[in-house]
């Protein structure tokens, strides 16, 4: 599965989320080790992440 990285790589220091990606720190680090399954998980997440900044 691809990274959601856009290279906007600012991590927002309200909510700790890359304002490129709105992954965590935590995600970003993990990513290449996360199962498919947690990508997907994490992914529907972004979605969600994505209509409260936009919304």
């Amino acid at each position: 599965m691809d990274s959601p990285c856009i290279k906007v790589c600012v991590i927002n220091p309200k909510d700790g989320l890359c304002d490129g990606c709105l992954r965590s720190r935590h995600e970003i680090a993990r990513w290449s080790s996360y199962s498919d399954a947690e990508r997907r998980t994490i992914m529907q997440a972004l979605k969600q992440r994505r209509a409260n900044v936009n919304g």
